[in-house]
């Protein structure tokens, strides 16, 4: 029996004037309302209006993506449509496990904002850098990285499909790796415009201070499996996630292993909830028969509801998830 996952994209999805339209529906509204409420800051008006160089800011732009990703999805389970898997990248893993019922929004959002806070500290801390590798296997990728290596910290970051491989680290060691990268054959080295070192050994602060408001924070078991980005594993015990959610952030995001999981496991339709087609594309790209929607805005949700399943032209541009 075919299955439908959700996924929830992460940070680089965010844009100025996401959810504005979504705001006029009640469901939505009401995600919206609470996000300001929970946080005691016009993050709604920060999402609909920016400035833009605010919204990029990591303390504003993950917890402004799990509350458009959660507005979308209320919207979703209002007209009976519910997942048989989720998952999400990087910060989405959040909103996934708040759609699994394993946390409520709530309490995910202010935990969410202290996950940015501390990475966007950690990379003040100790600066680093990252680059999107196009064009070139994971192997090649990884040989680049331990070349580079002998200059200082640098690694993979994300495995986003089987032509991106996202890397991170020190700027000298991450500037040899992409140079190492390009002799190896890249297509493309793009360096990307972040505040640290995401997925990285550079990390270690925010690990250990995230830790912390993890072990305070209570997981109820998943009421559907949740594939983890750390190990591309399905997590469901609280005990789990919590140290799923605690590996994450220093650690590796194997995205296109975990849609490779999800497919395999019978997964069909995959709809990325939240903002853009990142994961779309991404999800194309790894799994060739793999159907892909998503479900944004106010009006793609119309063409969901309307025309789903939804299969979109392979998006072909270069499109980066941190």
């Amino acid at each position: 029996m075919s299955k439908l996952a959700f996924v929830f994209p992460g940070q680089g999805s965010q844009y100025v004037g996401m959810g504005k339209d979504l705001y006029e529906l009640p469901d939505a509204r009401e995600v919206f309302d609470a996000a300001d409420d929970t946080l005691h800051m016009p993050l709604s008006k920060l999402c609909f209006e920016g400035p833009e160089e605010e919204l990029r800011l990591t303390a504003n732009a993950q917890p402004a993506l799990l509350t458009i990703s959660i507005a979308c999805l209320r919207l979703l389970e209002k007209h009976g449509i519910h997942a048989d898997v989720a998952a999400g990248h990087s910060v989405g893993e959040y909103a996934a496990l708040v759609a699994a019922g394993s946390v409520s929004f709530k309490t995910a959002l202010p935990l969410v904002r202290r996950r940015g806070q501390l990475m966007q500290e950690a990379g003040l801390r100790r600066p680093g850098a990252m680059a999107a590798v196009i064009g070139l296997d994971a192997d090649g990728v990884c040989t680049a990285c331990m070349r580079a290596s002998e200059i200082g910290i640098v690694g993979v970051a994300n495995y986003n499909s089987p032509e991106q491989v996202v890397i991170s680290g020190e700027v000298k060691a991450l500037e040899a790796a992409c140079e190492y990268a390009r002799e190896a054959g890249a297509r493309k080295v793009i360096l990307l415009n972040v505040s640290g070192a995401f997925h990285s050994p550079l990390m270690a602060s925010a690990v250990e201070s995230l830790a912390i408001e993890l072990n305070h924070t209570s997981f109820q078991d998943a009421a559907i499996p949740v594939v983890a980005n750390a190990t591309a594993e399905y997590v469901l015990r609280g005990s789990e996630i919590r140290g799923a959610l605690g590996r994450q952030i220093a650690g590796t995001v194997r995205w296109s292993e975990s849609v490779a999981r999800m497919a395999n496991d019978g997964v069909s339709l995959f709809v990325e909830v939240g903002p853009g087609k990142v994961l779309s594309g991404l999800i194309k790209r790894t799994v060739d028969s793999a159907e892909a929607a998503n479900v944004g805005d106010a009006a793609s949700l119309r063409e969901f509801l309307t025309e789903k399943p939804s299969t979109p032209d392979e998006v072909r541009t270069v499109n980066i998830q941190l």
